[in-house]
């Protein structure tokens, strides 16, 4: 079994301030009340407890946080996703509404760079709504900050969850047209043609790992598999949403683009934190430092089932060089002040340089079933240097 017997064990292996973790004290209280936890639902704990969740309350992204995104990199990568969206959409005959569906949003960086993109073309900026999954309200305040126009008001629903007609906790109107609506899961979003984007989304759901012992994987059940690993991860939380998100489109119409560090089918044992950018030990002071696993892609595939398209993973670095951000990057340096033009270069070289960004991130793409024989853009070999 692989369980959490060290938070009660040893308090020394954390070398937290039991006056200043209140997450901690919960946790050690609620294990000898009740046992061993797994791993899942320690990491659920500390990244999204309503209290003290790493998540929840605080802006944890950019240099004076934990890590870096791809979209606070440079506006390359937002520009690529929309044009990815755009194009797709056009694929699927061009449906006279769809929703942008972002998981995860982080500060909403990648929104308004594809919303950015979509107000270049009349025709996608008039059928387009916003949707954003985010259980965070510090973050939604930071999102909505980022893509709330100066002349709208922000709307907070105050019906109770079960009204059929109010899904989302609130909305405002976009700085570049669009409305923007804020949802606590993914089944509350309407069931409409949607684009649906992930950016390090699945990293941060939570993973059960299952050892292999006298030949049967150990967890709290046994677990077959004619995998040849001896160490598994998996995550049932995104088996769930990748099947939502797949009969969606199946059903609805759409696409979905998934962009996160990941393997496929081929790692074993990725679970870590990061604390102010640096490997941090995961039990050590929990709800202070992220918590994270590579996402299995192959375990996605799986569980899409056969009722999509299915592409991928490639490489950031192949999704990007296919998507045109060499050309994009040149025309933005013609245009730039001298004194933004490194910061430029340096972007897209910590977005594409396989030891950065360029081979650890990867991209999965979900289409219609109807829609087999079409390649999504950025999915075609690349034959970039």
């Amino acid at each position: 079994m692989v369980l959490m017997y060290a938070i009660i064990q040893n308090d020394k292996t954390f070398a937290f301030n039991q006056k200043s973790n209140n997450l901690m004290r919960h946790l050690k209280a609620r294990i000898k009340a009740s046992g061993p936890m797994s791993v899942a639902e320690y990491m659920k704990e500390a990244l999204t407890n309503p209290i003290d969740g790493y998540y929840m309350k605080r802006d944890v992204f950019g240099k004076d946080g934990d890590f870096i995104t791809s979209p606070e990199v440079s506006q390359i990568f937002g520009e690529s996703i929309g044009i990815w969206c755009l194009n797709e959409w056009m694929q699927c005959g061009s449906p006279s509404t769809v929703q942008l569906v972002e998981l995860g949003p982080g500060r909403g960086t990648l929104s308004d760079d594809i919303l950015r993109v979509f107000s270049q073309f009349q025709k996608m900026k008039d059928v387009v709504s916003v949707h954003l999954v985010e259980v965070s309200e510090k973050l939604s305040e930071i999102q909505e900050e980022k893509l709330k126009s100066q002349d709208s008001q922000t709307i907070t629903e105050t019906q109770p969850q079960t009204d059929e007609t109010v899904s989302h906790y609130k909305h405002c109107k976009s700085k570049y047209g669009p409305n923007v609506y804020w949802y606590k899961q993914l089944a509350d979003i309407p069931r409409k043609f949607s684009c649906f984007v992930a950016n390090e989304f699945f990293d941060a759901l939570p993973i059960y790992k299952f050892q292999k012992a006298d030949g049967s994987w150990r967890e709290v059940l046994h677990l077959s598999s004619s995998d040849k690993r001896d160490h598994l991860e998996v995550c049932p939380a995104a088996g769930v949403v990748i099947r939502e998100i797949a009969d969606r489109i199946s059903q609805d119409g759409g696409t979905c683009l998934i962009a996160d560090y990941g393997h496929d089918g081929d790692k074993t044992d990725t679970f870590r934190g990061f604390y102010k950018h640096q490997l941090h030990d995961v039990l050590k002071d929990p709800g202070r430092a992220d918590l994270t696993a590579d996402v299995d892609f192959s375990y996605l595939r799986h569980m899409a089932g056969d009722s999509v398209s299915i592409y991928g993973p490639v490489t950031q670095q192949q999704f990007l060089y296919n998507m045109g951000m060499v050309v994009r990057l040149k025309k933005l340096l013609d245009n730039a002040k001298p004194e933004n033009r490194k910061d430029l270069v340096s972007g897209f070289e910590m977005l594409i340089n396989p030891d950065k960004m360029g081979e650890k991130f990867k991209f999965f793409a979900m289409l219609p079933k109807k829609d087999k024989d079409h390649i999504p853009a950025g999915f075609v070999p690349s034959r970039a240097s």
